[in-house]
């Protein structure tokens, strides 16, 4: 079995440089890493009393939250779109 290509991209989240060692192109990991800092701005910008921990794990349950929303909502629209299939 061949070993996934691994790519390597610096990333600047919220002030800090990371290295993301992974599968994804690094357009994708830029983006991720982009929305990662923006959400983690906006909520500094509410909460500016925050640590860097608790606003970490802030960023992290907003963004739970959103995928388990996404998925639910997905789950729903796959439903209703094989009844729809099935003529139900």
């Amino acid at each position: 079995m061949s070993e996934m290509q691994r790519n390597r991209t610096s990333v600047d989240i919220y002030g800090q440089q990371y290295v993301i060692v992974g599968s994804e192109s690094s357009s994708h990991v830029r983006l991720v890493a982009s929305l990662v800092d923006d959400k983690m701005r906006e909520i500094s910008s509410k909460n500016p009393s925050l640590d860097i921990s608790k606003l970490a794990v802030l960023t992290a349950v907003n963004a739970v939250n959103d995928y388990i929303k996404l998925t639910d909502r997905l789950e729903r629209l796959e439903n209703e779109l094989n009844r729809v299939k099935d003529g139900k």
